[in-house]
């Protein structure tokens, strides 16, 4: 059995990275992740992301790249990370989350990441920091 996937986001707006503090369940909430969800049943990673960030934050956004790697979760399920395109809206936190916040390079690491997405932020600032 392959594991399931997971897309998180790495959604940016002029440098900075959202980030979004989980409301539920109860073991994560109030810690931080980067937005996103599981791949339904016959569902493209990619086209996954875009609902997800539909969904949880209103937003309208494009994948642009995958993030190399890929991070365990629970049992039976990985992390795939893109950077993504924001294409119209404000994000909200509309579903699984209370808050949600820009942050500068210098912040990335002001928040209490969720254990399994710390891999993956490590990973996308070195990419990003590589690009510059």
């Amino acid at each position: 059995m392959t594991d399931r996937i997971v897309v998180g986001a790495a959604l940016y707006d002029d440098g900075r990275l959202l980030a979004a503090r989980r409301s539920a369940p109860p073991e994560l909430a109030g810690r931080w992740e980067l937005p996103g969800g599981k791949v339904e049943p016959g569902e493209h990673p990619e086209e996954a992301l875009v609902r997800e960030l539909r969904e949880e934050l209103g937003v309208a956004a494009e994948p642009v790249a995958r993030v190399p790697g890929q991070w365990p979760l629970k049992p039976g399920y990985v992390l795939w990370v893109w950077t993504a395109k924001l294409l119209s809206g404000d994000p909200e936190p509309l579903e699984d989350h209370d808050e949600l916040r820009w942050l500068a390079p210098d912040e990335i690491w002001s928040v209490d990441w969720l254990d399994a997405d710390m891999p993956a932020v490590t990973a996308l600032v070195a990419l990003v920091d590589g690009i510059r």
